[in-house]
């Protein structure tokens, strides 16, 4: 892809971005992006953002060169935000703020039954998803820019979207490069970040609640479809999906978080360093949402219930109390970073052999989320982050 395509990519993303503005609070906020998020991402990934080829590793040009280990590691996140972008165009399509089957819920709003039951954990929660794809597109977008403006060569993932996706109304029915309709979601991180154990020592975390071989996205009309039989008034199905959705983005948000504490470390350009930090704490901020809005499902009025189609239960996890669990508790509690100093609230895991590259490309592996591809892809992801990880600072 030339450089004049990637702008233009590039600049049709920003557009989308200049153009959604908020229109107050409460339902009115859900208009936010109306039919530009959706278009916007689905647009920037299916074009191929990247330039065409094998990623090329360390190429350097005269006069504006990186490191090589800078490269490395931006190569790597930007496979890992084209990645996050694939994943998120699909919630965004289903379930985000976009042109999207109507369902009437009150006179001035519609919604699909996914949208719904995402609202029910977070009124805002069809806004947050828009947003969160339009951030993961921009970081994407931006990375490879970064790297063609430094003579390095971008990462191209495109010619790896051959998974279908759902057939359900409002998919834009393009192939993908991420399946969301077998995972293996691991709740683990929603203990870890309540918990006063130091991931980066070993210390090993249940899961909050088991979700295997689960779907995070209706897979099909058949979806929006279901019985509740529960006390809380809604379909009990599409919420279980919903539910399974909202432990999905934290785990995601948090690794990405993680990933790029862990970058950071490795980093020896100071303008490199800058990104790094910047595009990490916008990953935070995402990761924060996510803790909130996974646990509204685990409370009431959502929960305790049961989906009789899938079997998938959920309980009030304040019912009983356990603080390795506790909802409300949405920020890092304060753990031992090291024995011989005093707790403090952090991100963790901060290491290579928990959160870097290679770790990253290993827990999205065993989620699930690749099933269905081709050994070239995870070839070319291997290399990717072998890369990145072999960085060293200065």
């Amino acid at each position: 892809m030339s450089n004049e395509t990637v702008r233009s990519t590039a600049d049709a993303t920003q557009s989308s971005v200049s153009q959604a503005k908020p229109q107050g609070n409460g339902s009115n906020r859900r208009s936010f992006l109306k039919k530009t998020v959706v278009a916007g991402a689905a647009a920037t990934v299916g074009a191929g953002l990247l330039a065409k080829g094998v990623p090329a590793f360390a190429q350097k040009s005269s006069g504006k060169s990186l490191p090589s280990g800078d490269i490395a590691i931006l190569q790597f996140l930007a496979a890992a935000e084209l990645i996050e972008s694939d994943l998120w165009t699909q919630y965004a399509e289903l379930g985000g703020i976009g042109d999207l089957p109507p369902i009437e819920v009150d006179p001035n709003e519609k919604l699909n039954p996914y949208q719904i039951a995402l609202s029910n954990l977070d009124p805002d929660g069809p806004q947050y998803i828009a947003s969160n794809t339009l951030d993961e597109v921009s970081h994407a977008t931006f990375l490879n820019n970064y790297l063609q403006s430094k003579g390095a060569q971008p990462v191209d993932l495109s010619q790896f979207a051959t998974l279908p996706g759902s057939t359900a109304k409002g998919s834009s029915g393009q192939l993908r490069i991420t399946n969301l309709m077998q995972l293996n979601v691991d709740t683990s991180w929603y203990v870890r970040y309540r918990s006063t154990s130091n991931p980066d020592a070993g210390a090993k975390f249940p899961q909050a609640i088991t979700l295997n071989d689960v779907t995070a996205i209706p897979r099909s009309d058949a979806d929006y479809k279901g019985a509740s039989n529960s006390n809380f008034e809604g379909n009990d199905h599409i919420q279980a999906i919903a539910n399974v959705a909202g432990f999905h983005f934290g785990q995601i948000e948090q690794g990405g978080t993680s990933l790029y504490a862990a970058m950071s470390q490795k980093v020896t350009d100071a303008e490199v360093l800058k990104i790094t930090l910047g595009i990490g704490g916008d990953e935070i901020a995402h990761f924060l949402e996510w803790v909130d809005f996974s646990g509204n499902g685990v409370q009431a009025p959502i929960a305790p219930f049961t989906d009789a189609i899938s079997g998938l239960s959920f309980p009030n996890f304040f019912d009983p109390l356990d603080p390795l669990i506790q909802p409300s508790l949405i920020f890092p509690v304060p753990f031992q970073f090291n024995p011989d100093l005093p707790n403090v609230a952090m991100i963790r895991p901060v290491t290579d052999k928990f959160a870097g590259a290679q770790a990253a490309v290993a827990a999205l592996t065993a989620s699930g989320l690749f099933i269905g591809q081709s050994t070239e892809f995870f070839d070319t992801l291997s290399a990717l982050a072998e890369a990145a990880d072999a960085a060293q600072r200065g």
